[in-house]
């Protein structure tokens, strides 16, 4: 079949990055030597993308964030509360960009997966534009602590919309887009549960706008009513994350435990 072709259909790259790789002279190769998307490509070559990478933000080798997987294009680490993904104004170079750029130069920085600052557990960064692609729907599983007496499991499907006035908060609003949470508890104490959540839709905040919605906020989480005499941050850990390693084509999953305190309430 034709380069593009495969590169399409096969590799799973879009229109924009196959333009950006035919931007590079040596951006695809056939076995070391320059190919172009119209030439016919057979079962046996071997095909390399290469697209140049840095990292824009400043590196600091100070900080220590906990690496769970890593393969030639991807990276999963297990990042600790209070930790922003992004460098912001309040918040310049104690980041996971910032932490990557110290410890991959000449990488790019690129996110599959965010977290807020006080959310822990795993979180998923490519290398470089090629992987974050090809690497396909990431799966995640999450584990909160709520107030005891939600029990059972269920399916939150409500949209979720900015709070009117706010630039952060947000609410259920049928004017709001689509979120679906699916909900599982896995254990109860007199204080409160352990929760499993599996969203199904990605919006700012959802899982906790939809247990608020419920009425069992997050413990610790301030912003949305949650319980803060036992927890300073939300006690919200994504703990599983299941993907395709695009190298190998493999099923991974990766796995997080909940952090310190989120245990040491449980075991209380």
């Amino acid at each position: 079949m034709l380069l593009r072709s495969f590169l399409r259909e096969h590799a799973g790259l879009s229109a924009q990055m196959v333009k950006r790789l035919k931007a590079v002279p040596d951006g695809i190769t056939r076995d070391g030597a320059h190919i172009r998307t119209v030439d016919w490509v057979q079962p046996g070559d071997r095909i390399l993308l290469h697209l140049p990478e840095e990292c824009p933000h400043t590196p600091n080798p100070a900080l220590t964030v906990p690496v769970v997987y890593e393969s030639s294009g991807l990276l999963v680490v297990n990042k600790p509360v209070g930790m922003p993904v992004h460098p912001s104004m309040l918040h310049r170079d104690d980041t996971l960009a910032n932490w990557f750029a110290a410890q991959y130069p000449g990488c790019g920085f690129h996110l599959k997966n965010r977290l807020d600052r006080d959310t822990s557990g795993l979180c998923m960064a490519a290398k470089d534009a090629v992987a974050v692609h090809t690497v396909g729907a990431v799966q995640k599983t999450y584990y909160a602590l709520v107030p005891a007496g939600l029990r059972g499991s269920g399916t939150v499907d409500a949209p979720i919309a900015r709070k009117p006035d706010s630039i952060m908060l947000r609410c259920v609003h049928p004017g709001g887009r689509r979120a679906v949470t699916h909900y599982r508890v896995l254990r109860e104490t007199a204080y409160c549960a352990l929760a499993e959540l599996t969203p199904e839709t990605g919006r700012t905040h959802q899982i906790r706008v939809h247990m608020a919605h419920l009425g069992y906020p997050l413990l610790g989480d301030a912003l949305y009513g949650g319980d803060c005499t036992r927890m300073t941050a939300q006690a919200l850990h994504c703990g599983e994350m299941r993907f395709t390693e695009p190298d190998t084509g493999e099923a991974m999953c990766v796995t997080a435990p909940l952090r310190a305190e989120m245990q040491a309430l449980l075991e209380e």
